[in-house]
């Protein structure tokens, strides 16, 4: 196996590597024993490199972890910074790190730098870095949102591995029904015209309409990719205002954890906010970009109630952003004074019930999906041959 990697060598000297090994822990070993501090390490074959005709995007994440690496490693900011650019290849990242060393020998600060790209760089980050600055302690904030970012990442993904299989088995059941009703129940609604003979009423009905999508071909796959242009549309402009996930948490079942996800990913960033030493108000202020329209309502009753004089606890209450459980929690976080550490906690618990569900949704919807498949190809099918097996027992 080939693994790409961007190696710091005992001089402070970043350069890249690709190397042949058995496995990622023999490809740390090999460059450990030449004293090489590795800054990334990725199998080629994890790379998609057959989808290198798309244009790179600039990644906040992995930029963050090699940031982090460089400095822990001792070099300067600007040296890291530097160190970036002469290794990255991508034009959009050359751009991006470009922008930031030329922000920075300007004599801005290095958060002053990431406002200058807002489209790049989330308002989170920029708020951690200013609380670094005034610190000093730029790695470790780095490290605690790398961190922050690969736990949101973690629900995104599992959703996202769930949802292939069924999605995949939808696709085909699909395809298969629209061959059937397209192709295949056409011809026999020909065959059986010309026999003459009464056809039961469902296979009649059935043979009806694909005497009429054989007649009308052009015209039914003009409709149909109408209709299909209009419910991709009406999806994305729902989704875009955010009713979609308004109607999601409105479901039985569903709903409630679409909320919990919604209060784990608030509590999180809350909590990491917290930790990094930002005011509890500039830290509800920066979390109004990770929540949805709904959420973000409440959230700002509740900031606004915080300015006031009011507890957190309670604010976050009665703007119904807390559970009985989460309530007890943030309340002995008040009281113990580690409200940051409490609100992480609170994300944890708020996290397993998520990924619980997710599990046990999946394995349940697989098969009820299969067998409605199954139930509407195995329909069509029946209603096809009923007329041959009603001529086969007068036959007998």
């Amino acid at each position: 196996m080939r693994f790409d990697i961007r190696v710091l060598s005992p001089a402070n000297e970043l350069s890249r590597l690709i190397i042949e090994a058995a496995s990622e822990a023999d490809a740390r070993r090999q460059l450990e024993s030449q004293s090489l501090q590795i800054v990334t390490l990725q199998a080629i074959g994890q790379r998609m490199s057959g989808l290198r005709w798309r244009r790179r995007q600039f990644s906040v994440l992995l930029f963050c972890q090699e940031l982090h690496a460089l400095l822990l490693a001792g070099l300067t900011l600007m040296e890291a910074l530097e160190g970036l650019i002469e290794k990255d290849a991508a034009s959009e990242s050359r751009t991006v790190l470009q922008r930031l060393i030329n922000t920075i020998r300007d004599g801005s600060r290095f958060s002053d730098a990431l406002t200058t790209l807002p489209d790049v760089f989330p308002p989170l980050l920029v708020g951690l870095m200013k609380a670094a600055e005034s610190t000093g302690d730029i790695p470790s904030v780095l490290a605690r949102y790398v961190a922050y970012q690969q736990r949101v990442d973690v629900v995104r993904n599992k959703i996202i591995s769930s949802s292939i299989y069924p999605a995949i088995l939808l696709l085909v059941g699909t395809a298969v029904t629209a061959f059937l009703g397209g192709y295949v129940v056409p011809r026999f609604a020909t065959i059986y015209q010309d026999t003459g003979r009464e056809l039961p009423f469902m296979s009649a009905l059935m043979l009806k309409f694909g005497a009429f999508v054989s007649t009308n071909t052009a015209m039914v796959g003009g409709i149909t990719l109408f209709l299909v242009a209009i419910v991709a549309g009406s999806f994305w402009h729902l989704s875009r205002t955010g009713a979609l996930s308004r109607w999601a948490a409105r479901l039985p079942g569903v709903g409630v954890r679409i909320r919990l996800y919604e209060t784990s990913r608030l509590y999180l960033t809350l909590g990491m906010l917290l930790e990094s030493g930002i005011p509890i108000v500039s830290a509800l202020a920066m979390s109004e970009g990770v929540v949805s329209r709904r959420v973000l309502m409440h959230l700002q009753q509740a900031r606004a109630a915080i300015e006031s004089g009011a507890l957190f606890s309670d604010s976050f209450q009665e703007c119904q952003l807390t559970t009985a459980i989460s309530y007890r929690m943030l309340r002995v976080g008040e009281r113990s004074g580690q409200l940051g550490d409490m609100l992480i906690q609170a994300s944890n618990f708020y996290e397993g019930d998520i990924t619980r569900f997710i599990d046990r949704f999946t394995r349940a919807f697989e098969p009820i999906l299969m067998m409605v498949i199954g139930l509407v190809v195995g329909g069509i099918v029946v209603l096809l041959y009923m007329p041959i097996f009603d001529l086969a027992t007068t036959l007998q």
